[in-house]
């Protein structure tokens, strides 16, 4: 799902991968780092998605990103589950819950987890 474009030429980008100068986007555009969001600014399923993007493609390091945008490992996992599996769509709040309950659903198919939830 994340395409890495890398160049040989001068300039780097500093994430994991050196030469990455820019990544496809979870639109199909190019994205540099200046595209990146800025810290501070509210969360909207866009953002994180172009944040998991560049994670992906090698454009931010994990580490440069949890420290920028004070996450936590869990908290950006999820958002990688999340595009992986129901594209950026399901990174909206609205749909969160839905997608949250069809995860446990068939999490507990898979495993055999086939009690139902406490309350």
């Amino acid at each position: 799902m994340h395409n890495r474009v890398s160049t040989d030429t001068a300039g780097t980008s500093g994430g994991d991968h050196p030469n990455t100068l820019w990544v496809v986007g979870p639109k199909g555009e190019r994205l540099t780092r200046e595209d990146l969001p800025a810290p501070g600014l509210r969360w909207t399923s866009v953002r994180k998605a172009v944040v998991v993007a560049a994670v992906g493609g090698g454009l931010i390091s994990l580490a440069e990103t949890l420290e920028t945008y004070n996450l936590t490992i869990e908290e950006f996992a999820s958002w990688q589950r999340c595009v992986d599996r129901f594209g950026m769509r399901g990174l909206r709040a609205t749909y969160s819950q839905r997608y949250r309950e069809k995860i446990e659903r068939e999490l507990r198919l898979d495993f055999g987890w086939l009690e139902t939830p406490r309350d």
